[in-house]
């Protein structure tokens, strides 16, 4: 598979503050990786690098111009509900996601709101096009935000902790649509919960300041432990709970 990206021995600082340490990464066409590690740890500076949105201090990244711009990457960052005040519906959020490949002064297209919709339905969606965001639950508000994140194909599509928004009926559903997703474009996704990616990512990055990358989705206990990060046991049973270990 062709790469689309590489860091380079890249470091990164908010001021005085190091979050990210001697960077060595890459990712490649259809990669499914699991981006772990403690909050504080540099997981959402990682993608906001990626995006173009912070500057490392010393480093390259160096995207693969026959494949890929940071100007085709999808992203789906944390959805908090103060991203659902506003008098939209879910069309215009998934349209939204088209004015990235637009001039300023460009209209939306009826080839545009085509697309949009097929990608509404394509989500399980077509009954709530015209409906406002503050009336969706929490996956159905996830499914609409990654339709923005999607709606100009990208190469390559970056999560930010999108269990977070996600009831728990959804979940399952929305992990289902990222599997098929993966089929056509790379996917890196930040979360803090081992146990409900492992069994869809095909590998993992640990980032605490510095990056240690898993190549598979197993990964045990040990493994969190020597490289500096925790690790989220989920156990089922007669009463489910998490247990988060120290590191």
């Amino acid at each position: 598979m062709a790469m689309l990206f590489e860091m380079q021995s890249l470091s990164a600082s908010y001021g005085d503050y190091p979050v990210l340490e001697d960077i060595n990464f890459a990712v490649h066409e259809n990669d499914y990786i699991g981006v772990i590690g403690p909050n504080g740890g540099g997981k959402t500076t990682l993608l906001k690098i990626i995006l173009g949105l912070i500057k490392p201090v010393s480093g390259k990244l160096i995207f693969n111009a026959n494949v890929i711009n940071s100007n085709i990457i999808g992203y789906l960052p944390q959805i908090s509900t103060g991203d659902i005040n506003y008098p939209v519906n879910v069309l215009d959020i998934v349209l939204s996601g088209m004015m990235i490949h637009k001039s300023a002064f460009s209209r939306m297209t009826a080839s545009d709101k085509t697309k949009a919709e097929e990608i509404i339905e394509s989500l399980g969606l077509s009954s709530f096009s015209k409906t406002p965001l503050n009336e969706l639950s929490g996956g159905q508000l996830q499914r609409v935000f990654l339709g923005r994140a999607i709606i100009g194909n990208p190469k390559l599509l970056l999560l930010d902790e999108p269990g977070n928004f996600v009831d728990s009926s959804f979940e399952n559903d929305f992990y289902e649509h990222l599997h098929e997703l993966n089929k056509r474009m790379a996917i890196l996704m930040v979360s803090h919960d081992v146990g409900a990616i492992s069994s869809y990512i095909k590998s993992f990055a640990c980032v605490n300041r510095r990056l240690h990358y898993h190549q598979s989705h197993e990964i045990t206990n040990e493994d969190m432990l020597s490289y500096g990060c925790p690790i989220q046991i989920v156990s089922h049973g007669n009463i489910p709970h998490t247990v988060l270990k120290s590191h």
